[in-house]
């Protein structure tokens, strides 16, 4: 993404900036690239914030904070940033470590899916044997999630059966895809349907139907939440309330109304294509949780002891979710 094409969001974001006046702050630090920003600009397009009585500081920041929680705990506990997201594994290893941080609404089942050429022989995970396949590291969540998955139900273990080719980043995996280095990839959601609407690809496998059957709920649960710190929980619990409330409506927004993604795609959006505008739309409204309860919890304590059971504590970097990692009602 370009510096110009981040100005240019950050642009988007500046014209409905507002005076909080006597208003209680929400500082929102959100990664440029990340795909909450199209909330968060529902949010401030709208006046969501204002309507529920308080007023929404949006920072567009780099992507720093995919290197780990302890910017996001810094950014927490520093006083600088009252909201950020992240996936809950990150949020239960920072807590287990100390931090005062805690997960207080959902956001999405921020996963991928596995991509291959159209004429693959893949058709589904339990075809992995015996093939090339690519990831961005060999601790993505989509991978271990697969390796779950595989295990739990086709009774093997895709790590020691397929050739496993780590291309370091997102954009290098895509070109791994295109040049045919890998037989198929786990890609980030967002960048899916950049493959699949404008080349001859197709989604194999998607990692958050995965998700949604290692969970053994109903419910669809989130991978990536809204993250506070305890401090600002305690003094501001009625704007984190009120902060829920605004994502509520802007998911229904965002759901409903085919014109904002036009909008979101011409002002927010490096690729403005339209068919892409429109995959990225889709994929969104299947990955966003509008809103989590008790089982909800439940069902992600399942699914972490999935993933501890396949990864490890070591390589998951905690032994279990500490008490009082979620607030499903603040």
């Amino acid at each position: 993404m370009s510096r110009r094409h981040i100005d240019v969001q950050r642009a988007a974001f500046d014209e409905h900036g507002d005076d909080p006046g006597d208003l209680p702050t929400m500082r929102a630090r959100f990664e440029h690239n990340g795909s909450p920003r199209y909330l968060l600009y529902t949010i401030k397009r709208f006046g969501l914030d204002r309507d529920y009585g308080f007023h929404l500081d949006v920072e567009l920041v780099s992507d720093d904070l995919e290197s780990g929680m302890e910017t996001i705990r810094e950014r927490l506990d520093g006083g600088g940033t009252d909201l950020v997201d992240t996936d809950f594994i990150s949020v239960a290893r920072e807590r287990a470590a100390g931090a005062n941080v805690v997960a207080v609404h959902p956001y999405g089942r921020t996963v991928g899916g596995l991509v291959a050429p159209e004429d693959t022989d893949l058709g589904g995970i339990e075809d992995l044997s015996g093939h090339r396949i690519g990831v961005t590291r060999r601790l993505d969540k989509n991978w271990i999630l697969t390796r779950a998955a595989c295990r739990e139900f086709h009774g093997f273990d895709p790590d020691e059966t397929t050739t496993l080719v780590e291309a370091g980043s997102r954009d290098g995996l895509t070109r791994m895809i295109r040049e045919g280095e890998v037989d198929a990839g786990f890609q980030f959601w967002p960048l899916v349907p950049e493959l699949t609407r404008t080349g001859p690809y197709t989604e194999v496998q998607s990692v958050s139907a995965l998700v949604q059957r290692l969970s053994g709920t109903e419910r669809k649960l989130p991978v990536a939440t809204f993250v506070t710190g305890e401090s600002y929980l305690d003094e501001r619990r009625e704007t984190v309330r009120a902060f829920a409330a605004a994502s509520r409506d802007a998911v229904d927004r965002l759901v409903a109304d085919d014109g904002l993604w036009v909008e979101i795609g011409d002002r927010l959006m490096a690729d403005d294509d339209p068919a892409v505008v429109r995959a990225v739309r889709d994929g969104w409204r299947g990955m966003v949780v509008r809103d989590w309860d008790e089982g909800t919890v439940e069902g992600m304590c399942r699914l972490f002891d999935h993933l501890e059971a396949v990864a490890g504590s070591e390589a998951l970097g905690v032994e279990a979710i500490p008490a009082g990692t979620f607030e499903p009602d603040p």
